[in-house]
């Protein structure tokens, strides 16, 4: 069965000098949340989210949701992910690279089996698949002992 998840956002002014306002989301869990090309292209966010931040926490969630169903089908349910996304944008040429880092604690999985599962969560995962061709993606994956 199809979702499908919706976000609203009213922007004012031009790029350089506007902002925007990312209307609560329909879900409730979050909103509203401020957006500017400041916060999008300098490294001094001023409390306000960008699109990337948006991407980076979804491709985190998407991994580690993908890394876990993956590892717990082989028969290793994780203690934990701990799972980052850096997404890099270039002004002028748009997002260039997404960088997943993901520890694990999974007992009775070996750093090989753990690494191979990672790979393969990043690739299959919706939103790694949504980037794929288009972005540099890569991953840090490691156990923790």
């Amino acid at each position: 069965m199809a979702t499908e998840r919706s976000a609203q956002v009213t922007w004012t002014g031009d790029l350089m000098s506007g902002s925007g306002e990312i209307h609560e989301a329909p879900s409730g869990a979050f909103g509203p949340l401020l957006v500017t090309w400041a916060s999008r292209a300098e490294p001094d966010h001023g409390g306000k989210t960008s699109p990337e931040e948006l991407i980076a926490a979804a491709h985190a969630s998407c991994f580690a949701m993908a890394l876990s169903h993956g590892l717990a089908q082989g028969g290793h349910t994780p203690e934990s992910l701990e799972t980052s996304a850096t997404v890099t944008f270039v002004p002028g040429e748009g997002i260039t690279k997404a960088a997943l880092t993901v520890v694990g604690r999974v007992p009775g999985l070996d750093e090989a089996a753990f690494v191979e599962a990672a790979d393969a969560a990043k690739d299959g995962c919706p939103v790694s698949s949504a980037m794929k061709g288009n972005v540099e993606l890569t991953l840090d994956a490691r156990l923790q002992h």
